[in-house]
């Protein structure tokens, strides 16, 4: 089964003429119109916000589309933090969710009146030290251990570095209250990449419930509750979307009848949803630098694990296309490659595409969250162009490629200036 691209072979090596592979490239439309089907699905809560997971493709052009879109940012960093008060997203419209936190991102979350979302009990404390006191709104991370089973790349929860156990929620919300804190939200973030509907509807089924248990038992009212993201897309071909109206409807009945029946007042509810907001949506351009034939069959690229690791890092699958021959059947056998010196540096493994040559243009799919995002250096690779597909069918560059004089530029040594 084949998957669309939005633009031809020859505009594609139109770009490529201007800005050579790799490249990523976003399609703004796409990105808008799943904006707008993720906020109709919830528009039953009427204090919905979604708050983009800045760490899936930190670019400030795409988060400004967002904004104007209605959504947030999600920042679990000093950089982020700064990239979503540059884009105009200030106090509540930033939920700052870290672990391991230094004081210092703390105080800058404080400085933005961003809404800090706390990882373990003894963040209290550190958080009240390090601030001079402690915020009038503040959120606690929760980590369900066996009672919710994880998946293939989040792990299990009880093995998984995030969050305060069940117990250690009551004790610090009581904490909290006794500290003078007035409003309260609940968060937790079991699931990375999940298709299965009913998987996100538990999620925030078993928030609610213990928002309500919390709430009788420490005599405190909850402001939000965050049901995370972790709505994943449709890698494989022969995978399906998920169902973001099926969710909106299958959490909007749990929160009648585990939350508001249960007595607890009327709250906001907050996701953090980013590589379904994206991802779909990018594109990782690359050329056809080689064939080999050896032991099996080698398409090298001029892109590497480093403008993509998911492959690498979780044997992940990326469609692949090749626009100028579309039409071509897919009759060879190939492993995709890159050239660092890492023989997991691969995009696909025993994948069946049209004859390949040296030249030919490469579409990997799905590659507009945690692609660039999470690019690296090794082997002096040197990161990528992104681009941006307007909605009018202009392309606009919104991040250059590096060059050599930026990946020397932390070197004092004679000749590399």
């Amino acid at each position: 089964m084949g998957r669309t691209i939005p633009f031809t072979a020859e505009r594609l090596e139109e770009l490529a003429q201007r800005w050579p592979t790799p490249f990523h490239i976003y399609d703004e439309a796409a990105i808008r119109a799943h904006a707008r089907e993720l906020k109709a699905a919830f528009a039953w809560n009427r204090g919905f916000h979604e708050y983009f997971a800045v760490k899936a493709t930190p670019n400030p052009h795409l988060m400004a589309i967002l904004r104007e879109e209605g959504f947030g940012s999600d920042c679990s960093s000093m950089a982020e933090l700064v990239l979503a008060n540059a884009v105009g997203n200030r106090g509540e419209d930033i939920m700052f969710t870290s672990n391991d936190t230094p004081a210092a991102e703390f105080v800058k979350a404080r400085e933005l009146g961003a809404i800090i979302n706390l990882d373990d009990i003894t963040h209290i404390d550190f958080l009240e030290k390090a601030c001079g006191g402690l915020p009038e709104l503040l959120c606690c991370r929760w980590n369900p251990g066996p009672l919710k089973g994880g998946n293939a790349i989040i792990g299990k929860p009880e093995e998984a570095k995030y969050g305060f156990t069940t117990a250690q929620l009551f004790e610090g919300y009581a904490a909290m209250k006794a500290k003078g804190v007035k409003r309260f939200g609940l968060h937790t973030m079991v699931a990375s990449n999940e298709l299965d509907p009913q998987y996100i509807i538990d999620t925030a089924t078993l928030l609610f419930d213990l928002a309500v248990e919390i709430s009788r038992k420490v005599g405190i009212t909850f402001d939000f509750v965050n049901i995370g993201g972790g709505i994943g897309i449709p890698y494989r071909p022969d995978q399906k979307a998920m169902d973001i109206a099926r969710v909106g409807k299958g959490i909007e009945e749990a929160y009648a009848t585990h939350l508001r029946a249960q007595g607890h007042p009327d709250l906001k509810l907050y996701m953090e949803c980013g590589r379904c907001i994206t991802g779909p949506y990018g594109y990782l351009v690359s050329r056809v630098l080689h064939v080999k034939d050896t032991y099996r069959k080698y398409a090298g690229l001029d892109a590497c694990m480093a403008n993509l690791m998911r492959p690498a890092l979780y044997g992940a699958y990326h469609h692949i296309t090749v626009p100028a021959k579309m039409d071509v059947p897919a009759t060879e056998t190939y492993d995709v490659t890159g050239s660092l010196c890492e023989n997991n540096d691969k995009f696909a493994i025993g994948r069946q595409l049209p004859p390949l040559e040296p030249g030919d243009l490469l579409v990997i799919h799905d590659a507009g969250a945690h692609g660039h995002a999470m690019g690296f250096q090794y082997n002096g690779k040197l990161r990528s162009a992104e681009l941006l597909l307007r909605p009018d069918g202009t392309v606009k560059e919104i991040r250059r490629a590096e060059t050599l004089k930026d990946y020397f530029a932390t070197l004092d040594f004679p000749g590399l200036d």
